[in-house]
């Protein structure tokens, strides 16, 4: 049986498009699209401008083993301590994990989206500390949000355009390998797993009237769903974080297509809300 969570409450809003949640150093960290900004918030709501994003759409944020700050986007860059954002590769793409033994993961398409150009099967590229790269997996159907397991062992992507949720074994070089299928069935974009090995991800509700405008379901490795939280806007990404993780934030925005995207910007009308989940 599937438990209901409480209705999140608002933490903080008035933002132009927000993706890409990560708990790091006791806030949320978030890709603050549309702004040209990286934001943290505290759980108090409070906000604070962190670094350097990007001027467009589609780019996320992850941490290098040694507290760097790296930005996808049309290149990878990495913030050092003194601010200052260099290249360290000239791949880059759209979300983006990091694996504890230091693999730098980001995966992409080659098409324009935004542009309205036919859909090609997606990729994703495994960089090395010296920014080569090169492509560890393939014919990815619109890839988006991805996780790694707790134990460093299996890579997940969300497969958005096929609502798949699929795994990979992790090499000890890096490479992928053993694909199979975690979870269907779904409208997975930005996801995040908790410390137990569950997935929290979108739905593929929001379309229908009588449907909630948003819903994450946490989701097993074969597709069994245990809890879920619905949301009154679209949910593009989640995120756990705050005191033992117990705190699941929800990034949401209004999306009316691409061509309103600029109007969406303009209205300011994204928000973070947040809920608890059990212990």
């Amino acid at each position: 049986m599937t438990a209901l969570l409480p209705p999140p409450r608002l933490l903080i809003d008035g933002l132009t498009m927000v993706e890409s949640g990560r708990w790091h150093e006791g806030r949320l960290w978030f890709a603050h699209w549309g702004s040209g900004e990286v934001l943290a918030v505290d759980l108090e709501g409070r906000r604070e401008v962190v670094g350097p994003g990007r001027a467009g759409m589609g780019w996320s944020i992850a941490w290098l083993p040694d507290g760097r700050l790296l930005v996808s986007g049309e290149e990878l860059t990495r913030v050092e301590p003194d601010g200052s954002a260099v290249r360290h590769s000239s791949q880059g793409g759209n979300e983006l994990v990091v694996h504890p033994a230091g693999h730098v993961y980001v995966n992409g398409a080659d098409f324009d989206f935004l542009g309205g150009g036919a859909p090609e099967p997606g990729w994703i590229r495994l960089v090395s500390p010296d920014g080569t790269a090169r492509d560890v997996a393939g014919d990815i159907d619109f890839p988006n949000g991805m996780v790694i397991t707790p134990d460093g062992s299996t890579l997940v992507i969300a497969e958005s355009f096929a609502g798949r949720l699929s795994a990979f074994d992790i090499d000890p070089d890096g490479s992928l390998s053993g694909r199979r299928t975690w979870a269907e069935g779904l409208g997975p974009d930005g996801i995040c797993i908790d410390s137990a090995g569950g997935i929290w991800c979108q739905t593929a509700e929001g379309l229908n009237e009588g449907e909630p405008a948003g819903a994450v379901v946490r989701v097993l490795d074969g597709g069994e769903i245990t809890h879920r939280v619905e949301t009154e806007l679209p949910c593009f990404a989640c995120a756990l974080g705050g005191p033992e993780g117990r705190h699941l934030f929800l990034l949401c925005n209004e999306f009316e297509g691409i061509e309103q995207l600029e109007a969406v910007l303009t209205r300011r009308s994204a928000r973070i809300y947040v809920t608890e989940i059990p212990a």
